[in-house]
């Protein structure tokens, strides 16, 4: 009786697999047909603001049992594969593969986009500018180590904008060819990574020795192989060097996060729910810092984030990296940078862009 009942079910499933692929395929056609209508008009096949309306509509429509979070993993690699069908999408990160930079563009642009490392993040910078690579990904601040000053300082340069934000939460793992956590005698990772788990490590491998290495990902590549060392990083590293995934979670702080950067040419429009970056330099003299901000307080315009910033060529002289909840397109945004720009000595709005809803 219930394999006769278990018959029945899969059957209706295979007939709701037939009619989703064949409503994919429908889609995919209407992709087709909006990538012609871009090309057309000039229009950038990725479009941030319109990908965060489909995601919010989806949320809209989504009544369960399946998990908003599973439904957003889903539509990313449908989002992706009609991208991949008008265009095919370029992306560079700083590598080597299976950083988490890497593993932060994979799960914002999704599989049937085009990885290409890097090995600084000036050069994703570089190529993005020289229009070799269409967008970049690049780390901008994590939760505990604070901002990454070579990020900050290429925004103040390019010409190129803001055009999405992504948060990542870091989790560290233990990877190694051995299989068995007992065998490790030396474990290698970028610093930051080893400071990261130093409780976990004092814990379930007190005498083992730490080395240094550049990346996380390169840590992986040293010890593919070696039965008695271990590498920490991502599970994609695990995944994409087919070494051994010994322990997941180990960091010591579940709070660890990253944001990321995706930057290219264009504007992102709005969605009602967008996020400005700019930076911008006061005159030098007593009271010149909260006069520019009286510009933000008294539009009621909430900063997310202020941060102060050497400039390079001058001692003791800063500028202000500041993100502002709204669009540059906002009535009350744009009267409150037209008057921030006649109180600096220097302005320049980085890019406006969909806010991130939250980690991947």
């Amino acid at each position: 009786m219930n394999s006769r009942r278990l018959d029945m079910l899969r059957g209706k499933m295979r007939e709701k697999d037939r009619d989703i692929v064949r409503l994919l395929n429908e889609r995919a056609q209407i992709s087709v047909q909006i990538g012609k209508v871009k090309g057309e008009g000039g229009m950038q096949v990725y479009d941030p603001a319109q990908e965060t309306k489909v995601h919010d509509y989806l949320r809209e429509l989504n009544a369960g049992p399946l998990p908003q979070k599973a439904l957003t993993t889903i539509f990313r690699e449908v989002i992706s594969a009609s991208r991949d069908l008008q265009k095919p999408m370029t992306v560079g990160f700083l590598g080597p593969e299976a950083t988490f930079s890497h593993l932060a563009a994979r799960m914002h642009f999704g599989e049937s986009s085009l990885y290409f490392p890097q090995t600084g993040i000036s050069r994703v910078f570089d190529e993005v500018e020289k229009g070799t690579i269409d967008w970049g990904v690049v780390p901008v601040e994590n939760s505990l180590e604070g901002s990454i000053n070579t990020t900050l300082d290429r925004l103040i340069t390019t010409p190129l904008k803001i055009r999405a934000e992504i948060y990542l939460r870091i989790s560290q793992c233990l990877i190694s060819s051995a299989k068995n956590i007992k065998d490790i005698k030396k474990v290698y990772s970028i610093p930051h990574a080893l400071a990261q788990c130093q409780v976990w490590l004092k814990t379930n491998l007190p005498n083992c020795v730490l080395g240094e290495t550049e990346s996380t990902a390169a840590a992986v590549q040293m010890v593919k192989g070696k039965k008695h060392e271990a590498a920490i990083g991502s599970s994609l590293a695990a995944k994409i060097y087919g070494v051994n995934l010994l322990a997941d979670g180990i960091e010591d702080n579940a709070s660890n996060m990253t944001r990321f950067l995706v930057i290219g040419s264009g504007e992102s429009d709005a969605t009602g729910t967008d996020k400005t970056s700019v930076i911008f330099a006061t005159p030098h003299s007593p009271g010149s810092l909260h006069s520019a901000l009286s510009a933000f307080a008294r539009r009621s315009i909430n900063l997310a984030k202020i941060e102060s910033h050497p400039v390079k060529d001058k001692l003791w002289e800063y500028s202000f990296f500041v993100d502002l909840i709204g669009h540059v397109t906002d009535g009350h945004v744009k009267s409150c940078l037209r008057e921030l720009k006649k109180k600096t000595t220097f302005m320049k709005i980085l890019g406006s862009y969909p806010k991130s809803e939250g980690a991947l």
